[in-house]
């Protein structure tokens, strides 16, 4: 099964429930929205629409990000307190309010989304090791975007903990294969550089049709993050009506 969707909702939610089945919401990345607006958007969407969504930075980005200046958070005084999965207090309190956005979501997955500068040094893989060690999951799955990581590095973590190996199946494939496969579109590259301005080509789509062909996952999802994100999705869907993957 193919599941198509967007990161974040490009249209007005009642068009969007309309029209997909699923969402990842990434403004859970910059700051934990509160329960009440939780509980609207899973009001609003059909009881058979899936939400996914990107966890809060404080789990996964430095301080000196510059995404923090969109929090609403006195982050200043986090400094080295949280974010690259480091097992402090702080970064375990953020975890906990995941999963209570999880259980008001009814969530299956979890993303998340690691910066460039999360280099697989020694000191980040032991504090991954010890994170995914300690946390909760309560049968939620997680899917993980490791980026620079060496691909020995990737696929010891994601056995070791069943983790989802993210990756943009358009330009790439995972080292790790698991039953449920995550895959979120970006747009074109340039060396490390992301061009969300990309519109993907018929090509493109014939790519990801042949990889998902060859993968095999149980359950594919497949997340558009470039500016195009709309307009891609819709294609796909359609791609999808004539040539569907089972």
């Amino acid at each position: 099964m193919v599941k198509v969707g967007t990161c974040g909702f490009p249209i007005s939610r009642k068009k969007y429930f309309s029209e997909f089945k699923v969402v990842e919401l990434n403004n859970t990345f910059y700051n934990i929205p509160d329960g009440g607006w939780l509980k609207k958007i899973r009001k609003e969407a059909p009881r058979d629409f899936e939400f996914t969504f990107k966890a809060f930075q404080g789990i996964t980005h430095d301080t000196n990000s510059p995404t923090w200046k969109r929090s609403k958070i006195d982050y200043r005084k986090l400094k080295g307190k949280v974010g690259y999965l480091r097992p402090t207090k702080e970064v375990f309190e953020f975890w906990d309010k995941m999963m209570e956005i999880a259980r008001i979501l009814e969530s299956k997955i979890i993303v998340i989304q690691l910066p460039n500068s999360f280099r697989d040094d020694e000191e980040n893989l032991r504090n991954s090791y010890e994170f995914f060690s300690s946390i909760g999951k309560e049968g939620i799955k997680i899917a993980i975007e490791l980026r620079g990581w060496e691909k020995k590095n990737i696929e010891k973590l994601c056995r070791e903990f069943n983790l989802i190996e993210i990756v943009d199946l358009v330009v790439d494939r995972p080292i790790f294969y698991s039953e449920i496969g995550y895959y979120r579109l970006h747009g074109r590259y340039e060396g490390n550089k992301i061009i969300y301005g990309y519109k993907y080509s018929d090509e493109d789509m014939r790519v990801l049709i042949k990889k998902l062909l060859e993968i095999k996952n149980m359950e594919s999802y497949v997340m558009f993050n470039n500016s195009y994100m709309y307009e891609d999705s819709k294609r796909f869907l359609e791609i999808l009506k004539c040539q569907p993957i089972s």
